[in-house]
């Protein structure tokens, strides 16, 4: 158990479409506000610049290495994040990678053993908003999906969350960001850290 002088490591999942990175951002930026030191580690883009020296060239492309490849790849960027020390550290990732193999998960237990991390938090969306936020969003290559397709992500990520939560015995909370809803999901993520959610 960390002592209050000690970081608060959370992590923070959501399927693509959610808004996590604008709620992350507004976290980031309440927290400063504050004066807390917090630090942000998207565990894809560190992955990435582990895999860039094996030859991948797009982050898109991690999913489609191999399960022995990603996991590998998850060991080294638990190792880089678990040595920051700022008051808050966040944990930017996905509950899951789908791979030709199926679901893989993207918080195994030997990740979860070296990031040991005080709770867990699930951005979550209607379906439909997160399918319009999708279709919108052209910085990225995504695959084009069903709605039915995203309540069945927004299942298995819950389903992933919540056997990290009884594995590290850490809470897990769900925030709603619904559009306009912004500063409302931060302010909740920041409250379930443990911090003042006052701005």
């Amino acid at each position: 158990m960390r002592y209050l002088a000690e970081s608060k490591r959370v992590i923070i999942v959501g399927i693509p479409g959610v808004g996590k990175t604008t709620v992350v951002s507004k976290v980031v930026e309440l927290l400063k506000n504050k004066n807390i030191s917090v630090s942000v580690s998207i565990f894809g883009s560190i992955m990435f610049e582990e895999a860039k020296k094996k030859g991948v060239q797009s982050r898109d492309d991690l999913r489609k290495l191999s399960v022995k490849q990603q996991k590998e790849l998850q060991s080294l960027a638990a190792k880089k994040i678990a040595s920051i020390t700022d008051n808050a550290v966040i944990v930017d990732t996905h509950a899951f990678i789908s791979t030709k193999e199926g679901f893989y998960p993207g918080l195994p237990y030997n990740v979860l053993e070296i990031l040991n991390p005080d709770s867990f938090i699930m951005i979550t969306a209607r379906p439909e908003e997160i399918y319009n936020r999708r279709m919108s969003d052209t910085t990225r290559n995504r695959d084009i999906v069903s709605i039915e397709a995203i309540k069945k992500e927004l299942d298995v990520t819950s389903a992933m969350l919540s056997t990290c939560s009884i594995l590290c015995g850490s809470p897990i909370k769900m925030v709603s960001n619904s559009e306009g809803n912004v500063d409302e999901a931060a302010k909740g993520i920041i409250s379930a850290m443990g911090f003042s959610n006052g701005t």
